[in-house]
């Protein structure tokens, strides 16, 4: 069973218990990073945003049909009271408890019914090398993205390297794709750069992340660029815990050379993951 997959059991058993982020990577059997971070890519959002839509979409189900009062239902999802029930629902679908349960009706509402692992998705992804790195600088341009669309990605590519030659003193002949400072809506930063000095200065507009001394398991991505997402969901949600890798808190990167067309966006790309 797939990270993904066990994962949303383990929360639909969960529904009407108090459960935290550490309850459900524990059952798992992964660390919260991991298990979020598989999440963020494979659904858009945190495990706990779907676990409050969950909760509160079954909510909506169970007023539709009239025969429990408001309080019933709070408790059972399970919320301390009636007021604490109705902010959430109001937040999440715009309307209140007592309408839905007047109207015996939720054809209104944007439910959340249970996700499925996206079995398209899982491509063959060939067992990573692990190596050990120095810290290092990437300066280049950043952009806000979501792990469920990364469509402004090519651009910020198109403009970096247009822009690629004002980074002063580059190190070696690579660039770089960092993702980092995840939040928990599923949104990162992405920085396309290339490696420069520490004491080499960032050209206007553009910013740096440095990234830290550790391991990583390096992953190779071959053909387009276009099934690179589909590399990317099968490393965090399958190849990932089926080699028993850990990933550590730290940005991951893509790792761009000669072994790459930019012009065909056709070639091979590294892909390195921060692992224990």
């Amino acid at each position: 069973m797939s990270l993904i997959d066990k994962l949303i059991w383990q929360i639909e058993m969960r529904l009407h218990q108090q459960v935290t982020l550490h309850d459900l990577a524990r059952a798992c059997a992964v660390s919260p990073y991991h298990m979020a971070r598989s999440f963020r890519i494979a659904a858009g959002l945190s495990p706990m945003a779907y676990l409050r839509a969950r909760r509160l979409s079954v909510a909506a189900k169970a007023l539709a049909t009239g025969d429990q009062d408001i309080l019933s239902v709070a408790l059972a999802m399970p919320y301390n009271s009636h007021e604490a029930f109705t902010r959430a629902f109001v937040s999440y679908f715009g309307v209140t408890p007592q309408s839905v349960r007047q109207a015996r009706s939720v054809e209104t509402l944007i439910l959340m019914e249970p996700l499925k692992m996206q079995k398209e998705m899982i491509v063959d992804v060939a067992a990573p090398e692990i190596r050990n790195r120095a810290g290092f600088r990437v300066v280049g341009l950043s952009v806000k993205a979501r792990f469920d669309d990364n469509s402004a990605l090519a651009g910020l590519w198109q403009q970096f390297n247009a822009r690629e030659d004002e980074v002063s003193d580059v190190i070696g002949d690579c660039a770089y794709g960092v993702c980092c400072d995840a939040d928990e809506k599923g949104s990162f930063r992405y920085v396309a750069g290339v490696e420069a000095p520490r004491n080499a200065s960032i050209p206007k507009g553009m910013t740096e992340v440095l990234l830290p001394e550790g391991r990583y398991a390096v992953f190779t991505h071959f053909g387009h660029i276009a099934d690179f997402p589909k590399t990317v969901y099968t490393i965090w949600n399958k190849t990932l815990p089926d080699a028993g890798l850990e990933p550590r808190q730290a940005p991951d990167l893509e790792l761009y050379d000669q072994r790459f067309n930019v012009e065909t966006g056709r070639g091979e790309v590294e892909i390195w993951i921060p692992v224990d």
